[in-house]
């Protein structure tokens, strides 16, 4: 069995990192294209190029890594990340449960 996310894209935030005790934690948004499709088919506009469909992965990187793409990267940059995908559930301050799912950074190759 494996966890294993590889996504290629675009940094659509500006990564942000923050502390918790002695671990450092980044966290940025990253956004990829993929094909529109109708009936199975992809649709192309008029002047005959593939639409495309932006969709946003929420992207964890602790210590080292995270430090790392914290200094050299900023939005706008093309970056690959290889990670897993977490997901949490916690319940919030009115006591509805929740539930998020980001990809843990294992890697990220700067493009």
């Amino acid at each position: 069995m494996k966890n294993l996310v590889i996504l290629i894209g675009r940094i659509a935030s500006q990564p942000e990192t923050r502390r918790a005790g002695e671990t450092e934690i980044t966290g940025f948004t990253l956004v990829t294209d993929r094909p529109k499709l109708v009936d199975g088919k992809t649709v192309k506009n008029e002047a005959g190029y593939t639409e495309t469909l932006a969709e946003f992965h929420r992207i964890t990187a602790f210590n080292g890594l995270g430090a790392s793409v914290a200094r050299h990267k900023q939005k706008g940059d093309l970056v690959e990340v290889q990670g897993r995908l977490h997901y949490s559930k916690w319940t919030d301050k009115e006591g509805i449960e929740r539930y998020a799912v980001e990809i843990v950074a294992e890697e990220v190759l700067f493009l």
